[in-house]
């Protein structure tokens, strides 16, 4: 059976290449928004710990609710794709996105906990809806070749958004909450209640501006001219088409690829969720967590440059091989931290964000690579894996408490390896025959 793209054949200098870029444009401006909303979170748990004096586990339940979500909403939000398209998706999801923000201003109203992660919960429903839409709409908005180019582009959008995110936050909430602080702890019911109600009343204003934005950019999306995506071959379009699982699952590539997106995200997460209190050890950094906590900013800013720099790289260089290398750099860099100390460890470990830039989008257009009109719910199976976000850190947690911070970090140095052999080997996708087609021949 002949192979079909995932992304409409477009070729650069074409009129229909040029009627991509307002589209694009866009689209990329939605990759930024949810990497802002993402690292968001960071400022928002260190700030809700103080208010209901949370555990660290407790604390943790935000991160644990956000990647939840994605497990748990993905695959419906594929099988949205199939009914309404990617463009309408994408609207719901802005919607679905405003809506959770509004919901911090009662949350905070009640000065009570669950309510913002109720909150948090519809937010991360619309922001898995739009991954499912957004990430293969840049795949297939211009040339197949292109494709994991344009992904690391918008992707970098992603990452300014991260990277803009930790300031913003800590400027409008952590600031002003720490204005509202009292000096001593309030003892009372009624003092309790009115020092939580001040301190969460610091998220109103962000979250509403938040959420007014979201829904301007739905009505903007909304109004895009958007190319409709159909499979290459005359009259057979992606919706309408039966597309079980098991079909999917027969795709190696797209299995293996979903296992290296749960594993890459959760390394990825683990690492930036360990650094503040790893930097902070006598050994590697011997700093203060405030200060620690500026490096951070590092390392998503190092995942930001290299993605705009890979984005020119898989110009020239194949997919595979670039993903497989960044992921070998990845674990040798993990293992040097490990294995040393002082500012070896702390620049080696922190250098890991610069390679760290490529590999989603990468992942994503190589699992989605040939899928043809299953592409909605493949994306929805990869967008799935980011649960592992959820997962990987909280085990790396366990095994910090058994065998230290320092030599914990071996869990996320074996994810990277799993990423190096997806990249080199378990990418390429295998020749279809009649009988385990995942489309109509």
């Amino acid at each position: 059976m002949t192979n079909v793209s995932s992304s409409p054949q477009v070729e650069p200098g074409t009129d229909s290449a040029v009627k991509y870029t307002g589209p694009l444009a866009m689209v990329t401006v939605l990759f930024f928004m949810w990497g802002f909303l993402t690292c968001l979170n960071d400022v928002l748990i260190p700030h809700l710990k103080k208010i209901f004096d949370l555990t660290y586990a407790q604390a943790m339940l935000v991160q644990s609710a956000w990647f939840t979500s994605y497990l748990i909403f993905a695959l419906p939000a594929g099988r949205l794709v199939e009914k309404i398209g990617y463009q309408r998706t994408m609207v719901v999801s802005l919607v679905t996105m405003g809506a959770g923000a509004f919901l911090f201003i009662p949350a905070a109203t009640t000065a009570a906990f669950n309510p913002f992660l109720g909150a948090l919960i519809v937010l991360a429903a619309g922001m898995t809806m739009l991954q499912v839409s957004a990430n293969p709409c840049v795949v297939m908005l211009g040339p197949s070749n292109t494709a994991s180019s344009r992904l690391n582009l918008a992707q970098g959008f992603n990452s300014l958004g991260t990277f803009i995110a930790l300031p913003f936050g800590s400027w409008l909430i952590l600031t002003t909450a720490a204005h509202s602080s009292s000096s001593s702890s309030p003892v009372s019911a009624a003092a309790l209640h009115a020092y939580r109600s001040a301190e969460a009343a610091t998220v109103k204003a962000p979250y509403l501006g938040i959420a007014l934005a979201l829904l301007l950019l739905a009505v903007m999306i909304s109004m895009v001219k958007m190319p409709s995506f159909h499979d290459s071959r005359p009259g057979e379009s992606f919706k309408g088409v039966d597309a079980p699982m098991r079909a999917l699952l027969r795709q190696r590539h797209l299995v293996l690829g979903v296992v290296a997106i749960f594993l890459y995200v959760g390394a990825e997460i683990a690492i930036g969720s360990f650094l503040v209190n790893y930097l902070s050890q006598p050994e590697i950094g011997h700093m203060v967590q405030k200060t620690a906590a500026l490096y951070v900013s590092l390392y998503w800013g190092g995942t930001m440059v290299g993605r705009f720099i890979g984005s020119a790289l898989l110009r020239k260089l194949g997919t595979p091989g670039v993903l497989g290398s960044f992921a070998v750099a990845a674990v040798i860099l993990v293992l040097v931290s490990m294995f040393s100390v002082g500012h070896l460890a702390m620049w080696s470990i922190i250098s890991v964000g610069l390679f760290n830039s490529i590999m989603f989008p990468s992942i994503f257009t190589l699992g989605l690579e040939g899928l043809g009109v299953l592409t909605g719910k493949a994306s929805g199976l990869l967008i799935a894996a980011i649960f592992g976000g959820a997962v990987i850190p909280y085990l790396q947690g366990v095994l910090a408490d058994r065998i230290g911070i320092h030599h914990a970090f071996i869990l996320p140095a074996v994810c990277y390896g799993f990423v190096a052999f997806f990249g080199f080997a378990g990418s390429r996708p295998a020749t279809s025959t009649a009988d385990d087609a995942p489309y109509p021949v």
